[in-house]
């Protein structure tokens, strides 16, 4: 059964609390923190982002850059760079953005957003926040000579090359029903202690490999891999080293470089948890900027236009 670990505190009141799972491994791999339903499978879904480049990178993605890795890895915000990018990797591989078939979207961006629809244009599949990833697969099948119509299907070789991967990374996982997500791609389920297993797989890689490439390129580039204001690129400024990556429907997962790592999935996906829970597990564990990680482990409320109160991890949860 899953657990309270973030609460919404407004005027002094318990107003809400969110319930879910968390997973703390240390250094060799053990239990260090274990609440809630960690060995029931979840969707990582964006989460996932990481392991998915490693299977590119082991099928025959080339990046020209650590840039361009970590954009194919990214939940971009549609800012200027994040689609500059895509686009050029598009046209680097002889594809244009037509090729895309993930979604058509708006930055998630405000800014960005704000100043697209000023400017009477329409969304874009580049917009997309997957649209790098699904640039790297078509990098991908051009490079292997796979067809790129139906790189969107599970029957794809680069998409059974995925699943393969995954499951390499996570280790011993049940064999289950594939998902769709968001941008259309197939999506794997996997136990939180086995996400959290993979990330500190990826942190503690030795230089040369795929694993190793992944996560340092996201280390390297943390706004490209989410954005201005985003959750990863505060918490990657303020923990140097850190590996982490957010997945929609409030999952987060990540990894330290001496492998101690985590994983966490919010039940209700509230996006609001994620931050402050992090920060607080982050805090505890003695890394970072301490300052910093506990402003951001305190999100406000507001009230009348001021902060009345406080989003945060449980007291004592952990």
């Amino acid at each position: 059964m899953s657990v309270e670990l973030v609460e919404v505190v407004r005027s002094g009141f318990r107003e809400c609390v969110h319930r879910g799972s968390l997973i703390v491994l240390d250094p060799q791999g053990e239990v260090v923190v274990s609440l809630g339903e960690v060995h029931t499978p979840i969707y990582p879904r964006s989460s996932n982002k990481p392991l998915q480049a490693v299977a590119m990178l082991r099928s025959g993605f080339v990046p020209r850059s650590s840039a361009e890795l970590a954009i194919a890895t990214a939940s971009h915000e549609g800012e200027t760079e994040h689609v500059g990018l895509v686009e050029k990797l598009l046209t680097a591989h002889g594809f244009g953005e037509q090729d895309l078939q993930c979604p058509e979207d708006l930055p998630g961006n405000e800014l960005a957003r704000a100043e697209v629809l000023a400017a009477g244009r329409a969304p874009r599949a580049a917009y997309m926040n997957c649209s790098g990833k699904h640039a790297a697969m078509l990098a991908v099948c051009a490079a292997r000579g796979w067809d790129t119509d139906t790189y969107l299907d599970p029957n794809h070789p680069l998409q059974e090359s995925v699943v393969a991967t995954i499951a390499d990374l996570t280790g011993d996982i049940e064999d289950a029903d594939l998902g769709i997500d968001g941008c259309g791609l197939p999506i794997v389920p996997v136990p939180l202690i086995n996400l959290a297993r993979a990330y500190a797989r990826l942190a503690t890689a030795e230089s040369g490999t795929p694993e190793r490439a992944v996560a340092d390129a996201i280390r390297e580039h943390p706004f490209l891999i989410s954005g201005t204001g985003k959750d990863d690129l505060s918490l990657m400024r303020a923990v140097p080293g850190l590996l982490c990556k957010a997945g929609a429907d409030g999952v987060h997962a990540g990894a330290l470089p001496d492998g101690t790592s985590f994983a966490f999935k919010i039940d209700d996906g509230h996006e609001r948890a994620r931050l402050p829970l992090s920060s607080a597990l982050l805090h505890r564990l003695g890394v970072g900027d301490a300052e910093v990680l506990a402003t951001l482990a305190s999100q406000p409320v507001s009230g009348g236009g001021v902060r009345v109160g406080t989003v945060r991890a449980v007291p004592g949860v952990f």
